[in-house]
């Protein structure tokens, strides 16, 4: 992500997280900062679609650790998927490594905010009441299910809007650039797996939905938390 760009994200992000700032101010600030992340991704596929050298399709691996691998691959596929990337997971040891799929600039949103996302989460956990009687564990994994699909659902919204509000001049529609994209990715991914298949649907028992998704609705989406300290029990490792 440029410099420029990632500058306005951290002073939005700065401000909503100041005390002085009343909670309308700060979610007002939130969504203008997911909004120019969501904006920076239409900007760089149409420029890719006029100059397909600035922005290549590629692929890097990033390792997620135990405790809740699990949990943790599934925040990063829903954010993944959410700014059009694809991504395939490979059990390694107690962890996985999830093998990303997209174009760079889009690969660049992803580790961005799932990195900050992780932190987020990791806070989120901490301050969270097991309920008594319930497996910690449980109730853990849920909480990050809830989480997950709560940013999922806000960064697609964001994507949608910075896509609708998007008006060329000449050339293939936004909404044919992205398209094109995505099915771009998807041909690269057939090629590296071509016998891929799609996991099943998890089940899970514990009650922590409705707390990470409330979590979720109030996560930070533009990673002012990347240059701070990252707790431990949620961190990954990426390659490539």
């Amino acid at each position: 992500m440029s410099d420029a760009i990632l500058a306005k994200v951290r002073k939005l992000l700065a401000k909503a997280e100041d005390p002085a700032c009343t909670a309308a101010e700060a979610e007002a600030f939130t969504a203008k900062a997911t909004e120019l992340i969501a904006r920076y991704g239409v900007d760089r596929a149409l420029l890719a679609a006029r100059d397909p050298a600035t922005d290549p399709v590629g692929d890097r691996v990033l390792d997620l650790l135990a405790p809740y691998a699990l949990d943790k691959a599934g925040l990063l596929a829903a954010v993944a998927t959410a700014l059009r990337c694809r991504c395939v997971r490979r059990r390694v040891g107690s962890g996985f490594a999830m093998h990303l799929f997209g174009f760079g600039s889009d690969l660049e949103r992803v580790d961005l905010l799932f990195t900050s996302l992780l932190v987020q989460a990791a806070h989120g956990l901490a301050a969270a009441d097991v309920p008594a009687g319930e497996q910690p564990a449980a109730f853990r994994r849920s909480w990050l299910a809830g989480f997950a699909a709560v940013v999922a659902e806000r960064l697609r919204d964001a994507e949608a809007a910075a896509a609708a509000s998007t008006v060329t001049d000449s050339g293939p529609s936004v909404a044919l650039v992205l398209a094109d994209r995505s099915d771009r990715v998807d041909r690269r991914i057939a090629e590296v797996y071509p016998r891929l298949r799609t996991a099943g649907r998890r089940r899970l028992a514990g009650s922590g939905m409705s707390q990470g998704a409330a979590a979720g609705r109030a996560a930070d989406l533009g990673g002012t938390r990347l240059d701070r300290g990252r707790p431990a029990p949620l961190a990954g490792r990426r390659r490539g």
